[in-house]
C-alpha cells in the first residue's frame, strides 16, 4: 500500500497543531474519521508516529523523521504545481523580507550578484507570523520564515512555500563567565533558576515553545526582559539574563552559544512566494542561493557544524 498525498498533509496538520481535534478542524474532518486516518497511516508504516501528551499530542522519534520527510515532500509538490501561470519576470525591485538569522548579509549578497533581474529590498522580521501576514497582504514578494515546530504559522493563498531546514535546533546563549559555559551542551532544567530574554515575535508561537519545552522539564521559565534580536547581546555578556538564539550564530563576545540536550526547542526554515510576483524560474533560483547563503554560516558555530554534519537528511534540496 502507498501513503498518499493527502495522508500526509494529514499527519503533518496534527504535528502542527498538537491535537487531533484542532487539525481535524482544520482539515474540516471530525475528530473519529482523523483519528482512523491516523491509525491507518500508522498501520501502513508499522510504528506509532504520535504519542499523548499534557495538551494533546507530540510526535514520536519515529514520526519526527517521517514528519521531516513528508514537509519536504509536499513542499516540493506545492512547488512544482503552485506556479502555474505566474506572472512575466518583472525588473521591479523584489521586496524580501527575513528572519533574523547569521545569514542575512550572505542572503543580500548571493540574492543580488544572482541573475534575477531585479535589486532586492531586505526587511529583517523575528517574528514569522508578521512576515507571513506581509507576505500574504502583498508587502512582501517572498520571505525566509523560521517556524517554530508545533506552532503553525498559516501562509495563505496565493502564497506557496518550499521547505529549505525541516528541522534544526534551536541553541542557548549564556554568558562566558557562567557556571554552565564550560560545557558541551547544557539540560534545559539546569536553567531552572534563569532569568530568560523573552524570544521575539511571540505572537508566532516561539514564546509558547519556550514555555512548553520548560515545562516538560519541570519549570515555569522567568521571563524578565523583552528585546529585539540583537538587543539582547548586552544582556547575555553581563550575566542578567539568558536566551535562545538560532543555531548558525557565532557567539559575540562575552558569550557562549551551546545546543540543548536532547534537542527540546526545534524549528523549520521555509521560503515562500507569491507566484503572481515571482516568476518559478526566480521562486527556484532565489530558493537556491538562499540556501546557499545558509550553507556558508554553518560552520560559525563549530558545536552546530557537528550536529549538521550528523543530519544529512536536513540539508537543503538543491
Amino acid at each position: 500500500m502507498t501513503i498518499e498525498i493527502r495522508q500526509l498533509r494529514m499527519i503533518c496538520a496534527i504535528a502542527e497543531a498538537g491535537s487531533i481535534t484542532r487539525a481535524a478542524a482544520r482539515m474540516e474532518l471530525t475528530q473519529p474519521a482523523l483519528s482512523n486516518q491516523l491509525h491507518a497511516i500508522e498501520r501502513m508504516l508499522g510504528d506509532a508516529l504520535f504519542v499523548r501528551s499534557r495538551t494533546g499530542v507530540v510526535p514520536t522519534e519515529f514520526g519526527r523523521r517521517t514528519l521531516d520527510r513528508a514537509r519536504i515532500v509536499l513542499s516540493e509538490v506545492d512547488s512544482l504545481f503552485g506556479g502555474a501561470g505566474g506572472p512575466q519576470a518583472s525588473t521591479e525591485p523584489l521586496h524580501l523580507g527575513c528572519a533574523h538569522i547569521a545569514c542575512i548579509s550572505s542572503i543580500v549578497d548571493r540574492v543580488q550578484a544572482a541573475p534575477l533581474g531585479r535589486s532586492v529590498m531586505l526587511h529583517v522580521e523575528s517574528s514569522a507570523a508578521v512576515l507571513a501576514d506581509s507576505l500574504s497582504s502583498g508587502r512582501y514578494d517572498a520571505a525566509l520564515l523560521g517556524i517554530s515546530a508545533g506552532f503553525d504559522v498559516p501562509l495563505k493563498r496565493p502564497v506557496i512555500s518550499r521547505v529549505l531546514v525541516p528541522r534544526y535546533p534551536c541553541f542557548v546563549a549564556l554568558a562566558a563567565d557562567h557556571r554552565l559555559a564550560g560545557r558541551e551542551q547544557v539540560r534545559l532544567g539546569d536553567l531552572r533558576d534563569e532569568a530568560w530574554i523573552g524570544p521575539p515575535g511571540a505572537d508566532d508561537g516561539s514564546l509558547a515553545a519556550l514555555r512548553a519545552a520548560c515545562l516538560e522539564a519541570g519549570f515555569e521559565p522567568r521571563i524578565r526582559f523583552e528585546a529585539p534580536s540583537g538587543g539582547g547581546r548586552e544582556l547575555v555578556a553581563n550575566g542578567h539574563g539568558i536566551r535562545v538564539v538560532e543555531p548558525t550564530f557565532a557567539a559575540p563576545p562575552g558569550t557562549v552559544v551551546l545546543p540543548l540536550e536532547g534537542d527540546p526547542l526545534v524549528a523549520r526554515l521555509v521560503v515562500a512566494w507569491r507566484p503572481d510576483r515571482i516568476t518559478r524560474e526566480q521562486a527556484d533560483l532565489l530558493y537556491r542561493e538562499i540556501a546557499r547563503a545558509y550553507l556558508l554560516h554553518v560552520a560559525d558555530n563549530p558545536l552546530f557544524h557537528q550536529w549538521w554534519q550528523a543530519h544529512p537528511e536536513m540539508h537543503p534540496v538543491l
